[in-house]
């Protein structure tokens, strides 16, 4: 499997698009599905944090136009920004859009579906995800992830990491600084558009069991490939910095924000 296989999408019209603050665009109806929330805690940025840096490579611009075309037939609107502030623009806006995380979940793992031509998803799961009782797989998906999706997340390696059953592979990657928490400076952004949709994809759709550990003090994230996520995940349920242009702007009486 390669990412260079990747399907390139046709442009989409950009359409200027704005938030709003009515009370109607806050109202929310629950269903079996538990409640999107980001609540505000006291926490703010990362103390003396500056942006990680990467220098993109030659097919960064291409990794990131056809997530972002992906993003626009999602929510049916563009950014007026250019680069990754318009992206992650679009992240947000795919939150406002969505009234449960379950909405917010599927869509995300629609985009990520999307980028693949057909087949390529099926046949990984059906003939290389089973090799090694899965080792296989999920030392190759670790090492196409640092490959190709640094202009993402920001820089990142390979690492080993512990599994449940005591085996130690060198399936896990680690980001030193997650670019997309750290830009969007939300932690609604982080669990419901990337942590909890990136783990679905890749155990339904590549047979690939996957925990993300994100850390909210530091902006590091650390992915597990090969690791089933745990039914009771505590991350999920993180206050949201102070500095979250979603919740200060949303937040309720309760302090809590129903969009992200």
């Amino acid at each position: 499997m390669t990412i260079l296989l990747l399907r390139v999408p046709p442009p989409s019209p950009t359409i200027v698009f704005s938030y709003s603050s009515s009370p109607r665009s806050t109202t929310r109806s629950l269903n079996l599905t538990r409640r999107v929330r980001c609540r505000v805690s006291n926490s703010t940025e990362v103390e003396g944090a500056s942006k990680s840096e990467y220098k993109p490579g030659v097919l960064d611009d291409f990794f990131m136009q056809s997530f972002r075309n992906k993003l626009v037939e999602e929510v049916g609107s563009d950014s007026d920004k250019p680069g990754y502030v318009g992206l992650i623009e679009l992240v947000k806006l795919l939150l406002l859009k969505s009234r449960t995380r379950s909405e917010t979940n599927d869509a995300a793992v629609r985009i990520l579906k999307s980028l693949f031509p057909p087949l390529i998803l099926e046949l990984y799961k059906l003939l290389i995800a089973p090799l090694a009782q899965g080792k296989i797989a999920a030392l190759m998906v670790a090492r196409v992830t640092v490959l190709t999706c640094q202009w993402l997340m920001g820089p990142c390696k390979v690492n080993t990491i512990e599994l449940p059953n005591g085996e130690a592979w060198e399936s896990g990657v680690f980001v030193e600084k997650c670019q997309y928490l750290e830009e969007s400076k939300c932690v609604g952004v982080c669990i419901n558009t990337c942590k909890l949709p990136t783990q679905t994809f890749f155990k339904d759709y590549m047979g690939v069991p996957l925990l993300m550990e994100p850390d909210f003090k530091d902006y590091s994230c650390q992915f597990k490939f090969g690791v089933a996520p745990p039914e009771d995940d505590g991350s999920v349920n993180e206050p949201c910095f102070e500095t979250c242009s979603i919740a200060s702007r949303r937040k309720l009486n309760s302090g809590e924000c129903p969009m992200a």
